[in-house]
């Protein structure tokens, strides 16, 4: 440990999805209830999922969800470089919270040469703040092809001076493979570094593993330090869209359940919105790419979309748009979020085309708002109200938190009801109005993200569904989950299944551990 600065540990992987953020947010939650001050830090990451910070800063989900298994607020500097793909080739590029460009992935790290200043100073703001910072890499730190271009593995290892430990997927099949092979790609100096390997997603008897597990040991040196179980429904939200992937697996709806089907966008963004909803009783939440799955649903919500006017043709093009016009038509009810909102207006304007080459295009006209992109980004923590009685609002005036992640303006046409009324934005007083109400009703669009955390607007909505379809009120309720004890379910799990006191060791905070334990 460099003497004032914290201790460092990194969590890396042979490829993308193999647990990585998982294992640090168990790791972030294990040493912080083990009296060690300690954060998490990504130094690039590139999801569609993020978060706002207290001070109005854009980070990458996962990375907000590791803040809060270590009990701390999120900070940009946990996330000191997003990337937001808005297409196969280009993604908006945010730095220390704020979008600075758009590029295509050939012009990526080049056209923007202090990102690696911008991730070490990053780094010394968190190991001056902490006692630990658990470090996750990106991908895999064997993409020979991207070697000089890769800001988030082995450079950070190295920045941090931080051991490493390797993360495989057993589940995919060929783990032993993916952790020699990945060894193998690495430089000499790299492979020095990678100091143990965990193995997630085991089922099965771990006596049928011990032997390879020997092997793997002699092979390379390098010791696993813990095979970790599946953990089967684990309420964290995902950064990665691989995650509705799984969700598509699971077994139908029960009878009579509420379905509320999410149109599964190209670009979806801030899918984790409906995390609360999936947790309800009752409640069969499906991620649709099929005009028919809209059939049977109670309710169909166009979500976010890092590409509002692709997505819109893509919904064109596969026949959602006059699936949701019928829809609307025939008194059934349909929510947007953010982009989605603005698809189910009148008009998107881009006279600066800043999301697209196409300067105007006509929404579905089922919500009074038209859109304008402009460079400047919102993003915005927000307390507000319901403006108007809707599906979404909440009975008794409650206030209802939020936040905004969003490209320009969205403005009401005419004298249309509001769906909320905004009191203050990253703690700010302002007034301003959000959303709107339309089709007489069984139509409305919010910009806010996040409003089903809420526990009254979730009881609202799903009081709502229960009463059109003819059932009667859960006696459940619309409880919300308790993030904070899948946490500790995540913790005690990953603890009960690696060398904690060698990874102790190896971070250098065994004696620290010892001391306040």
């Amino acid at each position: 440990m460099t003497a004032g600065l914290a201790a460092t540990l990194m969590v890396q992987g042979t490829g993308s999805s193999v647990g990585k953020s998982l294992l640090v947010t168990a790791l972030c939650r294990i040493f912080r209830d083990r009296g060690v001050r300690v954060a998490p830090f990504k130094a690039q990451n590139m999801s569609l999922n993020s978060w706002v910070t207290p001070d109005g800063g854009e980070i990458g989900r996962a990375q907000a969800v590791q803040a809060a298994a270590a009990r701390i607020e999120p900070a940009v500097e946990m996330n000191p470089i997003l990337l937001k793909p808005e297409a196969d080739m280009r993604a908006q590029i945010v730095v220390c919270g704020r979008p600075v460009a758009t590029v295509a992935a050939t012009d990526y790290p080049p056209a923007l040469p202090d990102l690696r200043a911008v991730i070490a100073d990053a780094l010394a703001t968190l190991r001056r703040e902490y006692e630990l910072v658990v470090i996750e890499g990106a991908g895999s730190p064997a993409e020979i092809n991207l070697r000089d271009r890769d800001l988030a593995n082995m450079h950070v290892a190295r920045l941090a001076d931080a051991p490493v430990l390797l993360a495989a997927d057993i589940d995919r099949g060929g783990v032993f493979a993916a952790l020699v092979g990945t060894l193998a790609l690495l430089e000499p100096d790299e492979r020095a570094r990678v100091r143990g390997f965990i193995i997630n997603k085991f089922r099965g008897d771990l006596r049928l593993l011990e032997p390879g597990l020997g092997m793997l040991h002699e092979r390379t040196g390098v010791p696993v330090l813990g095979v970790v179980p599946m953990i089967p429904r684990l309420r964290i939200a995902a950064e990665d869209s691989v995650a509705l992937d799984e969700r598509a697996e699971r077994a139908p709806a029960a009878p009579h359940a509420i379905e509320i089907a999410v149109i599964r966008l190209p670009r979806i963004a801030n899918f984790d919105d409906f995390d609360p909803l999936d947790d309800a009783p009752d409640v069969a939440l499906r991620f649709v790419d099929d005009v028919a799955a809209l059939a049977t649903a109670d309710l169909v919500v166009v979500p976010g979309s890092k590409s509002t006017v692709a997505d819109l043709g893509w919904l064109t093009a596969h026949g959602f748009v006059a699936a949701l016009c019928a829809r609307a038509g025939r008194g059934a009810p349909i929510l947007g979020i953010c982009g989605g909102c603005q698809m189910l207006g009148t008009v998107i304007d881009d006279p600066e085309h800043v999301e697209s080459p196409i300067t105007r295009t006509e929404g579905l006209g089922l919500l009074p708002v038209r859109t304008r992109f402009a460079p400047t980004k919102r993003v915005a923590r927000v307390v507000a109200t319901a403006a108007a009685p809707s599906f979404l609002a909440p009975i008794g005036g409650d206030e209802v938190t939020g936040y905004e992640l969003h490209m320009g303006t969205v403005e009401l046409v005419g004298a249309a009801p509001a769906a909320f009324e905004i009191h203050s934005r990253n703690g700010t007083r302002e007034r301003a109005l959000d959303g709107a109400i339309g089709s007489g009703g069984v139509v409305v669009g919010t910009m806010l993200h996040g409003v089903f955390e809420n526990d009254a607007v979730r009881a609202r909505l799903l009081a709502f569904l229960r009463e059109r379809k003819g059932l009667v009120p859960h006696a459940r309720g619309a409880r919300g989950r308790d993030r904070d004890a899948e946490y500790d379910r995540l913790a005690t799990i990953v603890a009960a299944h690696v060398d904690l006191a060698a990874i102790a060791r190896l971070a250098g905070i065994d004696r620290l551990v010892a001391a306040r334990c």
